[in-house]
């Protein structure tokens, strides 16, 4: 059965009519992202939204209306712990959630598995019963990854939704705009009230050509990440065109969108073509083809657009299939790319290690049918010429739909053969969740996942950790030395005979149709009210939560104290640490005590160790924030370029709320995390001049202006050195008067709060 085809018929049905008025107002061709930005102003089940004008490009802020909200299951437990608060009776939208980041990679996926059913079960239950509770569908562990679920079961094209994970734009890849938030943006769509958005700027990359020899789908956001960087993406939206488009598979587009997440993009999405329909077909969805056939020269750019891209999108990148080579990114960087004939020379003049230590394939990035099949074609191959993997080799499906057809198909068995561990339909190492023995020392990895930034795969700030496709993965699992292209270059054997491999085939989709997952997942309750919720007090993975208070403009912005003046790169990583620490999603004030843990203090050079300025004693991040907050001191943090990239989750803004923190003033955000600071309550702020950066010390005290924010209008902040001298540093902000009324009431769930009583 299609999950929720009604709401997708309405979708539908007003789909040309709302593209055919944009137009009109526009008076221009339209992108494909405008037309399907511009038909959700409205609620899918009609009535009021925002009126039809022409929106700027990164200037205005829109109220959009997605069509549904996807949470895995780190990241739910605070959205749905402030849906709860909100008093809500039941999601507004299709809602669901997905058990995929709490199973720790070790054993074997059954081991794995019940050990996780077993030391997750307190926050299993609450998942599932808050669920049941409120409408929501709820898959439980081992279903798969979540962004893969949702593509086998909930995307379509031309739709809208949000989910709370910065990888949500996978589903970009049958056509949807599909955008990573944090849990209190999931709780304004499920509550029904409009989710906003400043209007993106538009990237327009045209694929001519198609993939030749070891080049897959993977390699295209390699490359194209390397040209636009981390933050590249930063406020964009990255439309696909061209005809190199329909030479890729549905899950190949999906690729490419999970990891636009790594140039900072908001979202990235493909025009709809018969490889999404062949899709949907295969997972059981032929009725959305037809209705998206019925549309379907309204789900791509308009004609002229494709003709004269320059003058439709804010920037223009082309990228030809036929000469792409396979790349390899890192490490410790998503966008340091390196193409294949290259990265041996790379890896010696860097001094990386040359030996391989582990490969891994899988992850929300590459896990789908089409990479495992690929991936077996050149396992076949090299275990009939008598190779082996020679190092360690894990996979790790991208859900049990998947698990169970290319076991049903042979793929699992072949790869076994090789050397390959199988473990559990989960996110595992990809997120920290990868307990992994011995290799404490400097080594390299080699993943096809999406990220790799220091420690993030299995906390040893050593490892050197490069992203590739899966095909790359087992090309360099087969030679075990990075410094050996196997493109080009025979391999050893276990022999010590000397054999090449071949480009890898496959298939994008099974001959015998996938094998359904008929056990994962759990509908919800047609009426929840009599389902209860219950959270233990003495519980230390859950805890109910407490509203945050409204601030005094007037008081508490003066005398603040500097917590770390981070250095360098600061992800939601270093903010707030996955890993070990992800059991604690659900407990706010234990998970605080991961704050900032990882960032880089520019005053001594240390993670974790900041000076205290009552004390004078040297400690942990976290603890002196507590001291500060205990003592009634507001402090402030101060960082440097795209400060909170990576992920989207906001326990990273809970925490130095929660731990008495004012602001965050850095030069510049990650959209991600400045939404989630402002949702809240605190005050995300730029330098207006970058190197003022340079003149924060370590002993400064500062003041704040916030009873005067205004749109467009900057702050003082007021630097008072320890030698008497003062002075002046003027900051920028984006709050619009909605996010000041945040601001004001201590949080945007205040607001929500407040509204439902009435």
């Amino acid at each position: 059965m299609v999950q929720d085809l009604d709401m997708m018929k309405k979708v539908y049905s007003n789909f040309k009519s709302n593209v055919d008025s944009a137009r009109k107002l526009l008076g221009r061709p339209m992108t494909y992202t405008e037309k399907i930005l511009y038909s959700h102003l409205k609620p899918a089940n009609g009535g009021q939204g925002t009126e039809l004008k022409n929106f700027g490009r990164g200037k205005d802020y829109v109220d959009f209306f997605p069509d549904r909200v996807a949470m895995q299951d780190a990241t739910a437990q605070m959205a749905l712990l402030q849906f709860m608060s909100a008093g809500i009776p039941k999601v507004a939208v299709p809602s669901t959630v997905h058990c995929d980041h709490l199973i720790q990679a070790e054993v074997n996926a059954a081991t794995d598995l019940a050990t996780a059913n077993r030391d997750n079960a307190e926050v299993y239950e609450f998942l599932a019963n808050v669920s049941r509770k409120y409408g929501i569908g709820f898959w439980k562990p081992g279903a798969g990854i979540i962004h893969q679920v949702v593509l086998e079961n909930y995307a379509f094209p031309g739709g809208m939704m949000i989910g709370t994970d910065s990888h949500t734009p996978n589903a970009g890849g049958l056509g949807m705009v599909a955008i990573g938030v944090g849990g209190a943006d999931a709780v304004d769509v499920m509550a029904g009230i409009p989710w906003e958005l400043k209007f993106p700027k538009l990237i327009g990359v045209k694929l001519t050509g198609s993939l030749k020899g070891w080049a897959s789908a993977k390699d295209i956001i390699l490359k194209l990440a390397g040209i636009l960087t981390v933050k590249g993406g930063t406020g964009a939206i990255v439309e696909y065109f061209g005809s190199g488009t329909a030479s890729l598979s549905c899950t190949g587009k999906g690729t490419i969108c999970n990891m636009g997440a790594e140039i900072g993009a908001t979202t990235s999405l493909f025009p709809y073509d018969s490889r999404m329909a062949d899709y949907l077909k295969k997972t059981d969805r032929a009725e959305i083809a037809k209705l998206a056939d019925e549309v379907a020269d309204y789900l791509k750019a308009d004609v002229d657009v494709e003709k004269n891209p320059e003058k439709f999108y804010d920037q223009v990148v082309t990228i030809d299939l036929d000469t792409l080579e396979p790349h390899i990114n890192g490490p410790f960087t998503p966008d340091l790319a390196t193409p294949i004939s290259e990265f041996a020379k790379a890896v010696k003049q860097n001094g990386w290690p040359e030996k391989l230590s582990a490969a891994l394939i899988g992850s929300c990035t590459n896990s789908s049918y089409e990479d495992i099949d690929r991936v077996t074609t050149v396992a076949k191959q090299a275990l009939s010429q008598g190779a082996k993997a020679k190092c360690e080799f894990l996979i790790t499906p991208g859900s049990e739909q998947v698990r169970a057809t290319i076991e049903r198909d042979g793929q699992l068995g072949v790869l076994s053969q090789m050397g390959a561990n199988v473990m559990a339909n989960a996110c595992g190492p990809c997120i920290g969740q990868w307990k992994r023995h011995g290799a404490l020392e400097k080594n390299s990895i080699i993943t096809s996942f999406n990220r790799n930034f220091t420690a993030r795969n299995d906390g040893n700030p050593k490892t050197h950790a490069f992203v590739a496709s899966p095909e790359t993965v087992i090309g360099f699992a087969l030679t075990g030395d990075l410094t050996v292209d196997f493109t080009k270059e025979p391999i050893t054997n276990d022999k010590g005979e000397k054999i090449m491999l071949q480009p890898p085939k496959g298939l994008d989709l099974p001959d015998k149709g996938f094998v359904k997952d008929e056990h994962g997942y759990v509908e919800p309750e047609k009426d929840g009210s009599k389902v209860s919720v219950s959270i233990n007090p003495q519980s230390d993975r859950l805890q109910a939560l407490n509203p945050f208070t409204a601030p005094n403009v007037n008081s508490d912005f003066s005398g603040l104290r500097l917590l770390i003046k981070a250095k360098g790169k600061c992800t939601t990583d270093h903010i707030s640490m996955a890993g070990s620490w992800l059991k604690f999603r659900g407990h706010l004030d234990n998970i605080s005590n991961n704050l900032l843990i990882g960032a880089i203090n520019s005053f001594n050079g240390e993670a974790n160790k900041v000076k205290n300025q009552v004390s004078g004693v040297h400690g942990a991040v976290p603890a002196t924030a507590r001291d500060y907050k205990a003592k009634g001191i507001g402090w402030i943090v101060v960082g440097e370029e795209n400060y909170g990239e990576g992920s989207s989750r906001e326990h990273a803004a809970l925490e130095p709320r929660h731990l008495g923190g004012k602001a965050i003033i850095v030069k510049s955000f990650a959209r991600i995390h400045e939404t989630n600071l402002k949702k809240q309550g605190m005050l995300p702020l730029t330098f207006a001049t970058p190197a003022d950066y340079d003149k924060i010390r370590e002993d400064d005290t500062f003041a704040l202006n916030p009873k005067d924010l205004a749109p467009g209008k900057q702050l003082t902040l007021t630097v008072k050195h320890a030698d008497g001298k003062t002075e002046d540093i003027m900051l920028n902000h984006t709050f619009n008067e909605q996010q000041i009324g945040w601001f004001k009431a201590g949080s945007a769930l205040n607001l929500i709060a407040a509204s439902s009583k009435k």
